[in-house]
């Protein structure tokens, strides 16, 4: 498995050989310098740690700024484990960068969905809603939560209003449509998770 942490640039299309219209998502891949190598000896599984973005030495931890140093790399905003199958091939101090990934690669990409703050069950779960005219009352109301009397509870994992967005979310099986190695800039089809200028991490296999 190979990875890369990178920014969101934004949305935007591009026209493929047919002068077909394609909706791609700009991705800011690297570099990713290698910070920490984790093996199966001394912690128990194999992974690669990178970093991405500046981070001014002013803000920078004490005990970051020595993990940094160790390794040989400027500070670092972001910080994240990448697990891979055989460490040997990766070299702390090395940056990963976008030509990692090549036209025609299927990826994951994984962000934090847009926070929409509170919802109602329409637009939170897709409810149909109640009827919007003969005198109903009930527009967007969820209905019925549970039974009257037995046994007299609301159960667990109801859909019901609540917070939205602001997870965790991978979406798989993602096309690698361009790829510049000079600017460091991938094109990926479709939309990944986030806001434009939100980390992501871009994930394939090898």
């Amino acid at each position: 498995m190979k990875g890369i942490i990178g920014r969101k640039i934004g949305m935007t299309r591009i026209f493929d050989e047919k002068g077909e219209s394609v909706p791609v998502t700009v991705i800011e891949a690297g570099p990713c310098p290698i910070v920490e190598i984790k093996t199966r000896d001394k912690h128990g599984y194999e992974a690669v740690q990178i970093g991405f973005g500046m981070r001014k030495k002013k803000t920078t931890t004490k005990p970051l700024a020595g993990h940094f140093a160790k390794a040989g790399v400027e500070p670092q905003m972001i910080l994240r484990e990448l697990r891979v199958d055989d460490v040997s091939e990766y070299e702390v101090g090395k940056a990963l960068k976008a030509d990692l990934f090549k036209v025609g690669d299927r990826v994951s990409v994984t962000g934090v969905s847009k926070g929409k703050g509170f919802q109602g069950v329409v637009k939170r779960w897709g409810f149909s809603g109640g009827g919007d005219s003969h005198g109903s009352r009930s527009h967007r109301k969820p209905g019925s939560i549970g039974q009257c009397a037995t046994p007299a509870k609301v159960w667990k994992n109801r859909k019901m209003a609540g917070h939205t967005g602001s997870q965790r979310v991978t979406v798989k099986n993602l096309e690698v449509v361009q790829v510049d190695v000079d600017k460091n800039v991938i094109a990926i089809r479709g939309a990944v998770p986030g806001h434009p200028k939100s980390y992501v991490i871009v994930s394939g296999k090898v």
